[in-house]
């Protein structure tokens, strides 16, 4: 086994050498569990504060401000799931049995949620709310932030790492696609359409999705081999832990240019729901634009992954940037005059940006957090990750909040013809928000330092340390 060093502390490489080409049997093990994972994060961007409004019958603003707070409680739970995953020793390994034994209590979260408890108790209703959501963020976070710290323990190699999160994005957007055009015709199926009780539909989709994700989530657990990490040991300090991990520079730079891009998104899923419904009238049109949306970043991904290889993982993560922030303001500015085939156009735009975006940061992560492993000779895998994941929630968390109070504002009534100020507020959501935030994100990237040449440069450089 391939490794590196600084003072005497060696650091676990892939356990197919450093720099060797993984097997496909192993970028696919690894890339099916976010299948389940997007269908998380999809259900949440673009149906939870809908679904809490129409269905469970929450004021926006309520609905909002529980989405926060959930977001904000599971956020300071993920650096306590990394720090434990890292200093995990079983026969499984550090990260599989959270994969093997968190999906249960996870899939049985996402049934939870999404099951209206028809509370007529104001406070009552608003603390199910709470308890709900916090217990099914939790319960995914035990499952994703030992997933997702895997990566960087595979391989070393600067592109292969790029080639094995473009098969776990390959993955992902399938997740998406299912977790966006899945859930009408679910609702449906259960008698939810025409305007009907949604309850039973959405409690179906928690249950189908909930399954789904226990599923994928024990195939990777069955299927992927973490290599030994016996030389270098996790930090066993907490604190000290991440004090470490945030003084990583280009750490940063991911962490808080990640951070704005979810926030962006997570405007623009919620938005889009209520800009169907409420703005064109045809809640059914949104399936038909998800579905365009995300088969085109499905096109993208592998597209995105060759970009890559050639400008660089910056610049190709800055045009995911450019492309929806300019897609946000054009649909701010023309989608309510030039109508719905203006809008599917606009998917088909907005789908290359996302597609762009979906590998470029979890592709440079890895890259970050190996520099820092090879220097202090310390493998926090979880810790970075548990950080970032941290900061990206309080981020959807703010952007929750300020979607609830944004509709407030503009005197949006669920289930009801809008005036004209709710209508505002719906496209100012998916228009200027956004497009300022990733534009912001933009700028950060731009002061990411490691590319290639300097990532291979730091890694010869210790390896010669040897």
């Amino acid at each position: 086994m391939a490794t590196a060093k600084t003072g005497g502390a060696p650091t676990a490489a892939s356990p197919h050498g450093a720099s060797a080409r993984l097997p496909l049997g192993t970028k696919l093990g690894f890339g099916v569990a976010d299948l389940g994972g997007n269908l998380f994060f999809t259900s949440l961007g673009f149906f939870a504060l809908k679904y809490l409004t129409d269905t469970v019958g929450m004021a926006a603003a309520v609905a909002g401000t529980i989405l926060m707070v959930g977001k904000i409680v599971d956020a300071f739970w993920d650096p306590l799931v990394g720090f434990l995953s890292d200093n995990t020793r079983t026969r499984f390994g550090r990260r599989r049995p959270y994969l093997l034994f968190g999906s249960v209590p996870m899939a049985l979260a996402m049934w939870f949620f999404y099951s209206n408890p028809h509370i007529q108790n104001p406070a009552t209703l608003v603390l199910w709310g709470l308890v709900a959501f916090v217990l099914l963020n939790i319960t995914y976070s035990v499952v994703n932030i030992p997933y997702s710290s895997l990566t960087p323990e595979l391989t070393t190699d600067y592109n292969e790492r790029s080639s094995l999160n473009g098969f776990r994005f390959m993955f992902a957007v399938v997740g998406t696609i299912l977790g966006a055009v899945a859930v009408e015709p679910i609702i449906g199926a259960f008698g939810g359409s025409g305007g009907r009780d949604q309850s039973l539909g959405f409690s179906m989709v928690g249950l189908i999705f909930g399954i789904i994700m226990l599923v994928t989530a024990i195939i990777t657990g069955l299927t992927v081999r973490e290599p030994p990490v016996t030389a270098a040991k996790a930090e066993k300090d907490f604190v000290k832990t991440y004090v470490k991990v945030f003084k990583n520079g280009p750490f940063r730079i991911i962490l808080f240019g990640y951070a704005l891009h979810l926030i962006g998104l997570t405007f623009l899923q919620s938005a889009i729901t209520y800009y169907f419904t409420y703005i064109y009238n045809n809640e059914g049109l949104q399936t038909i634009a998800m579905a365009i949306l995300l088969l085109v970043a499905m096109v993208t991904i592998p597209i995105s992954v060759v970009v890559s290889k050639r400008i660089g993982k910056r610049l190709t993560w800055q045009i995911c940037f450019f492309i929806l922030s300019t897609s946000s303001l054009a649909l701010f500015f023309l989608g309510h005059i030039l109508g719905p085939t203006f809008f599917l156009i606009m998917m088909v735009y907005s789908g290359i940006g996302v597609g762009f975006g979906y590998v470029a940061p979890y592709a440079m992560l890895p890259d970050a957090i190996e520099v820092d492993a090879i220097r202090s000779g310390k493998r926090n895998e979880g810790a970075f990750y548990g950080l970032y994941l941290l900061t990206s929630k309080v981020g959807q968390a703010l952007a929750f909040l300020m979607t609830g109070l944004v509709l407030s504002m503009g005197h949006f009534v669920a289930n009801a013809a809008q005036v004209d100020s709710a209508k505002l507020a719906i496209r100012f959501l998916v228009g200027p928000l956004p497009a300022v935030i990733l534009i912001g994100a933009l700028v950060l990237v731009q002061f990411y330092p490691l590319d290639e040449k300097t990532y291979e440069k730091i890694l010869a450089e210790e390896g010669g340390k040897k």
